[in-house]
């Protein structure tokens, strides 16, 4: 199946829901008005996205197992962002282990990208195309390709994403989808092929695999508030160590990571129980939040609106009037 579509967001869950092939929980980090607009583009064997964010968070990801993407920034005008504990600037590369987990993290607005070829499809075209293998990686790496392979692909993927939005018809068709997907395979390959790979160092491999084991048992007690001795004692770390984890792979530690996410998921409760008989106080309480002053004044400061005023917000608010729903089904991405 070919095809494309591009969806408007004004809720980071309904946007997190859509992003393929990856399990995905965002945290905005900052007041203000959020914003994104996702476009998904299938061609025969490459699948490929491209994504914008007007507001810096922290993107918590679990990579497919079957088809992991590589990752780039979009467009120049933008700072570096931090993945994996790794600064990534415009015109690297981030090659991600199957079934990997991440943490990315933007400070400012960003515009990012993704590709994503089946192992035997990578394989097979490295063959072709370089005359070896380009295996997957088992760590997680940052590439750095030679820049005009790397001015290629991105001109090649913004081509795609101006096309999938101005003339979506086009990319539906057999012939255009196929010779589009060969020009961006061969672009992909070659910067792949001919990059300088930086590997996560060991110590940046300990604190991934903390952060990993922190998030999952978030994860576990998602609905209880947990508090650092349990937590140190769970995932059988110092405190310090699991806040220089936390510092590198999050920029925060993990007391304010855990009151920004309880924060989030309060947030999603009091829209989407706007036509229940639920209480500000009732889900500001399950959450963790038993200061219910403290906990509203906090709650504007970061969503920018009091929770009685998210609690009375009509759930089609999420989404822009102006946009459209994906033409893929989920199960296509999962």
């Amino acid at each position: 199946m070919t095809g494309s579509s591009t969806a408007k967001f004004t809720d980071p869950q309904s946007y997190q829901a859509a992003v393929r092939p990856a399990q995905v929980e965002i945290l905005v980090t900052a007041k203000g008005d959020f914003d994104a607009e996702l476009t998904r583009i299938e061609l025969p064997r490459l699948w490929m996205q491209r994504g914008r964010e007007s507001l810096p968070r922290i993107a918590h990801s679990t990579v497919s197992s079957e088809c992991p993407p590589v990752f780039f920034l979009a467009s120049s005008d933008q700072a570096a962002m931090r993945h994996s504990g790794m600064d990534v600037s415009f015109g690297e590369i981030i090659a991600v282990s199957p079934g990997s987990t991440h943490h990315h993290r933007t400070a400012a607005p960003c515009h990012w990208a993704t590709m994503s070829l089946p192992w035997e499809d990578l394989a097979a075209a490295g063959r072709a195309l370089v005359g070896r293998d380009l295996t997957v990686p088992a760590v997680t790496r940052l590439l750095r390709p030679p820049v005009p392979l790397m001015s290629r692909l991105l001109s090649l993927q913004e081509a795609a994403g101006r096309l999938a939005e101005a003339a979506a018809h086009i990319l539906a068709q057999h012939e255009p989808a196929r010779a589009l997907e060969q020009a961006l395979v061969h672009a992909l390959i070659m910067c792949l092929a001919e990059s300088t790979p930086t590997q996560i160092s060991s110590g940046g491999l300990h604190h991934l695999s903390i952060v990993a084991r922190f998030e999952e048992l978030l994860a576990a007690n998602h609905d209880y508030p947990l508090y650092i001795a349990e937590i140190c004692a769970a995932i059988d770390v110092s405190e310090r160590t699991l806040r220089l984890s936390c510092q590198e792979h999050l920029g925060m530690g993990p007391v304010r990571y855990l009151w920004l996410r309880r924060m989030h998921l309060a947030h999603h409760a009091l829209v989407r129980h706007a036509t229940s008989t639920s209480t500000v106080a009732e889900i500001a309480t399950e959450y963790g939040f038993w200061e219910l002053g403290r906990f509203s004044v906090e709650y504007r400061a970061l969503f920018g609106e009091a929770p009685s005023a998210s609690l009375r917000r009509p759930p089609e608010d999420l989404r822009k009037p102006n946009s459209h729903p994906f033409s893929f089904a989920a199960s296509e991405y999962a």
